[in-house]
């Protein structure tokens, strides 16, 4: 199975992983066709693994190399294909970002989805385990949801990725 891992909070606030370091642990753990893209923690992996199995593999990997707390996503390149193709917003709007929120428990979403949101400068809509959100550049963390996203409590429950970069995912 080809699966994509997004890992949360890389490369920010203090959490540093390079890519070449991300994708060495990878082939050492047995992954195949290994490949790393940007530096913001994307990877894609081919494994017989469950998504599951991967999930917590990776995670503890990265904590016992890395000494922070890890968490990752992961689904299938078929999964984030049909995220991609639901993206429910106008895509390339000047001067906006499209974004996909990638949420592991349903409640995150739900509290999310019930922000109050100007739909004049920013909107948000419910998919299969992610938020569609598009926002302004420049506001994207200081609009409301952008600073709902950044709560401790959701860190380990939520990552978010542009829209052009799940599109290099998938290349």
């Amino acid at each position: 199975m080809r699966y994509v891992i997004l890992l949360r909070g890389v490369n920010v606030g203090g959490v540093a992983v390079k890519m070449a370091e991300l994708r060495e642990l990878l082939v050492e753990r047995g992954y195949a066709d290994v490949t790393t893209v940007l530096a913001s923690g994307n990877a894609l992996v081919t494994s017989d693994a469950s998504g599951r199995e991967v999930k917590a593999d990776i995670e503890a990997a990265l904590r016992e190399r890395f000494g922070y707390d890890a968490w990752v996503h992961v689904l299938t390149t078929d999964a984030l294909r049909a995220i991609v193709e639901a993206y429910p917003f106008e895509r390339g709007r000047d001067g906006w970002h499209d974004y996909v929120l990638f949420v592991l428990e349903p409640r995150v979403a739900d509290e999310l989805l019930a922000t109050e949101l100007d739909p004049a400068h920013e909107s948000a809509a419910a998919g299969d385990g992610v938020v569609y959100w598009t926002v302004p550049k420049g506001d994207t963390l200081d609009s409301v949801l952008g600073k709902a996203i950044g709560k401790a409590a959701y860190k380990p429950h939520l990552t978010s990725r542009n829209v052009n970069t799940l599109e290099r995912l998938l290349r």
